[in-house]
């Protein structure tokens, strides 16, 4: 199995197990004299199931991403990059904002707010960041696809 289509299963399951989760909820009481639509017993002897196999997958899948090299980083060391530079380019969206969102004004007498920073050069930083992102995520997207899970 390739490592991206580990990564399909584990978030297809992901999914089923928060379905069950969900179903386990809704079948944990009923009214008195009726019965549940489903068996909480059998939703989760299902459920410890998919959690076994849950963590069987995670942990290859951190295992292959741990020992597999993608140019001079492992692809561990590469995602971390790449969520670290999602959370730069966040942040520095958010200080855009509210460097230049206009105060609302009610007259003209009222006091004007100026931007304390360089607004062009905070959107170069920010294109900057999100073209870094985006190389680095097709380069660990690509990688996925070829690589097998260990």
């Amino acid at each position: 199995m390739k490592l991206a289509e580990a990564l399909i299963k584990r978030a297809d399951l992901k999914a089923r197990i928060s379905q069950t989760i969900s179903r386990m909820k809704e079948n944990a009481q009923v009214q008195e004299g009726d019965t549940p639509a489903e068996d909480v017993d059998e939703l989760r002897i299902n459920y410890e199931a998919m959690m076994e196999q849950l963590e069987g997958l995670i942990i290859s899948i951190n295992k292959t991403n741990a020992e597999t090299i993608l140019g001079e980083y492992s692809i561990a060391e590469a995602i971390a990059k790449r969520d670290c530079l999602k959370a730069k380019i966040a942040a520095y969206r958010n200080v855009r904002e509210a460097a230049t969102s206009k105060g609302r004004r009610y007259s003209r007498t009222e006091i004007k707010n100026v931007s304390t920073i360089d607004i062009v050069d905070l959107q170069r930083i920010i294109d900057d960041y999100s073209k870094q992102y985006r190389e680095l995520d097709t380069k660990i997207q690509q990688h996925n696809w070829i690589t097998d899970l260990l």
